[in-house]
């Protein structure tokens, strides 16, 4: 792996993860002897993040980790919506059905999957690239790609509830049950509605707990 893709990954990583918090200066010097880099694919590494909106240019101040305010949530999941129901009224349309019988068995595996978080989690990472897979449409999938990133930073911190995660797993039942089926309008309507549900449960933890906390910081 290049020097460059490296940090990348491991910037990016830590963003994500809070280990980097918004405002955070990220100094060439300090960033290239931290991640065992030189100042050139350092730099090319904060540069894709920049790309990414991970990180921005402040006055004074040099590269710093950008912030995450409510009405970034709102607007990311806007853009969230448009993209995500065009992917799977082309997935419905162009699917290996063979791929989503697979996966429609395991989420109708609910009580398996709720006793472990990190196999759901994994399981509906699985579904979305089965989803991008079968819409065949690259610069759709690269739009979306971006927008994933920022959301999986708000969801690090967004606190898991059980009943939330029970009514996931039966809207991403129905997502792959409408994909199945060949029906693309219902497959963008379950996503809709998948979507609505889960942009009220992070706002409401955007008012309360760790999230809440760290929006009220930045906003």
């Amino acid at each position: 792996m290049r020097a460059s893709d490296r940090a990348y990954r491991m910037l990016r990583e830590q963003i994500v993860d809070w280990e980097l918090e918004p405002g955070t200066v990220l100094g060439e010097v300090e960033q290239a002897a931290r991640l065992g880099v030189s100042r050139t694919p350092l730099r090319e590494a904060l540069s894709r993040l920049v790309a990414d909106g991970l990180v921005a240019s402040q006055a004074g101040r040099g590269l710093v980790v950008t912030a995450v305010s409510i009405d970034d949530i709102a607007e990311l999941f806007e853009a969230r919506q448009a993209l995500e129901q065009r992917v799977a009224s082309l997935a419905a349309e162009r699917r290996d059905r063979a791929v989503f019988e697979q996966l429609q068995g395991e989420f109708r595996d609910s009580d398996r999957l709720l006793a472990d978080h990190h196999a759901y989690y994994e399981l509906v990472a699985r579904f979305d690239v089965a989803m991008d897979e079968a819409a065949r449409s690259p610069y759709l999938v690269a739009a979306l790609a971006n927008v994933r990133t920022h959301l999986v930073r708000i969801r690090r911190l967004a606190q898991d509830d059980p009943a939330r995660l029970a009514a996931a797993a039966g809207e991403h039942l129905l997502i792959v049950d409408a994909v199945v089926a060949g029906d693309a309008s219902l497959a963008a309507h379950a996503t809709h509605v998948h979507l609505y549900r889960s942009l009220q449960n992070i706002m409401q933890s955007a008012t309360s707990g760790r999230l809440a906390e760290r929006l009220t910081a930045v906003v």
